[in-house]
């Protein structure tokens, strides 16, 4: 064994054996998520009796490659015996006999030939316990299971050597029990593959936590024990469980301390700073993902065709969201005066597919934005100083485009959080470049969720006039944006819309629009994988 290759785990035997995906993701890429099951066994291991004569025995081999720990080591008639204790139950035969799991019988065998080379002699034998059932399994360690060990870590040594990831499992009853599955998709891929027309459903519907926003200038957000202490400068106090929190939002003139960012940093809660305006300025967070994914992408982020392909797609569901969104709120009236515009997004929704390079592709797309505008300017007329006329910031000049800019931001936020959860790298695009120091790929994202997320919002909150010209918004000159009440209601207002479900019309379930940024970041990982076609298909109804 090469003694510059890293030593590889027991563990991670276990896992290749059970599915060559699930050894990449979780000891090449270090993706490792922890469910109920995962919970319960390392409980079953905390439990094991105390009269054997050894546990948790720590042996590593730079000949075999290997490291581990053994649950448990017995002195039984002279000889030593490794038992590895497991929470589910025996694979039984249909004669009745108990047999080890495969990946369980490569995973003793691993151990055993680690106590081998340390005790410098030879064991016969070791044992699986089954905790579900009450059964132990008896496992013959003779040459061909010791092959079958140096095969294995032969293949993980090559496995490691890779950026690309290996196919999903063939049986695909082994991914219903993977704690991985949400990440690795493998039933969607099945669905491109053999044209399924249902899929078992392993990515989360919602998120497991809340974002927390902090807009009051002045406050500051402290460590105390396992909450986060929000206290403002009149000294009112707040307290979050830091167990809740998904990510924290930090708006305007807001402090947070050392303490409190080490712990979020050490839960994996991402803080992001914006201005009180809703401007993103940058997030503190654990930005890296695995080399492989970033090898991956940017092979593919380098290659025009495929940029021009991806932004294709991309621009046609954003012309496509544009104008049903149009049609939608036509259809009982101003259709006629608005045919005009509406002509304009049906063709650039035609031309923009047959689009040469990423110039006429955008041509196309401003000509979209423009007529969508002028239309959404046509249905807030009655709205007075709160209707839109059409889009302009940097900054903004009015109400509406005040509205706009800042959950445009907000949004742009969750676009930026999504990349970083998959581990891709928010600096390489393929449709936006790289101008300013917004990220392109978070801009690429947006583009799927700015009508879903933001248009419909302001536009339906403009209409039930939930806002106060007054209290909400402040003025300067030409410029306008959001005072502190105006804030917090477009943050409720946002938060609120990202909890709507939504029903994916390729992959067939429903999910909260907060989990479907998540979800396209995946499905666009995997269009440079070798599983095209699932990429930005949403469509507003």
């Amino acid at each position: 064994m090469n003694s510059i290759e890293p030593l590889t785990k027991v563990m991670a035997l276990h896992a290749l054996e059970y599915c060559e995906r699930l050894f990449y993701l979780e000891e090449v890429e270090g993706i490792r998520i922890a469910d109920q099951a995962v919970y319960d066994g390392r409980r079953l291991h905390e439990e094991i009796p105390e009269y054997v004569e050894m546990t948790s025995f720590t042996l590593q081999s730079d000949v075999l490659g290997i490291q581990g720990k053994v649950d448990v080591v017995r002195s039984m008639g002279g000889e030593w015996i490794p038992f590895e204790y497991k929470k589910g139950r025996a694979n039984l035969t249909r004669d009745g006999k108990v047999r080890p799991w495969p990946s369980d019988e490569i995973q003793v065998a691993a151990y055993t030939l680690l106590l081998e080379e340390h005790f410098d002699r030879k064991i016969s034998e070791a044992k699986v316990y089954y905790a579900q059932d009450h059964r132990t399994a008896n496992v013959t360690i003779n040459d061909a299971l010791r092959n079958r060990v140096h095969a294995a870590v032969n293949r993980a040594t090559d496995l490691r050597s890779s950026a690309l990831r290996p196919p999903i499992a063939t049986n695909e009853r082994l991914c219903s029990r993977c704690s991985l599955a949400p990440v690795c998709l493998p039933e969607e891929e099945r669905l491109i593959q053999s044209g399924k027309k249902e899929i078992p459903r392993y990515f989360p519907p919602d998120r497991e936590g809340d974002v927390l926003h902090v807009s009051t200038h002045g406050s500051t957000i402290r460590r105390s024990g396992d909450s986060l202490l929000i206290e403002n400068r009149d000294g009112d106090k707040t307290n979050v469980a830091i167990h809740s929190i998904q990510s924290i939002a930090v708006h305007g003139h807001v402090q947070v301390t050392t303490q409190a960012i080490h712990r979020c940093l050490s839960e994996g809660i991402p803080i992001h700073y914006l201005t009180g305006g809703g401007t993103y300025l940058g997030t503190v967070g654990n930005l890296a993902g695995g080399v492989q994914r970033r090898l991956r992408q940017y092979s593919a982020m380098v290659n025009g065709d495929f940029c021009l392909h991806l932004a294709k797609i991309l621009a046609k569901a954003k012309i496509d969201s544009q104008l049903r969104y149009i049609l939608r709120l036509t259809r009982e009236k101003d259709r006629d005066a608005l045919q005009d515009q509406i002509d304009q997004m049906r063709q650039a929704a035609r031309k923009s597919s047959a689009a040469k390079d990423l110039n006429e592709l955008r041509g196309w797309e401003g000509v979209t934005g423009k007529a969508y505008f002028s239309s959404l300017g046509h249905l807030t007329r009655n709205d007075g100083v709160l209707s839109i006329n059409g889009r302009n910031r940097r900054p903004p000049r009015d109400p509406a485009n005040a509205i706009l800019s800042f959950l445009y931001s907000l949004l742009y936020k969750d676009c930026l959080q999504a990349i970083i959860v998959v581990g891709l790298d928010p600096c390489l695009g393929f449709y936006h470049q790289p101008r300013s120091s917004a990220y392109p790929l978070a801009l690429d994202l947006m583009e799927l969720f700015r009508v879903s997320l933001v248009d419909m919002v302001v536009l339906g909150s403009l209409h039930r006039q939930q806002w106060d010209i007054t209290a909400d918004f402040e003025f300067a000159g030409k410029q306008c944006w959001l005072s502190s009440s105006g804030r917090k209601k477009a943050i409720v207002l946002y938060e609120r819309r990202k909890q709507d479900t939504w029903k994916h019309p390729v992959i067939g379930y429903s999910l909260s629009y907060d989990r479907a940024i998540e979800l396209e970041v995946r499905l666009l990982e995997k269009e440079w994988a070798g599983v095209a076609g699932l990429f930005a298909q949403s469509r507003i109804r």
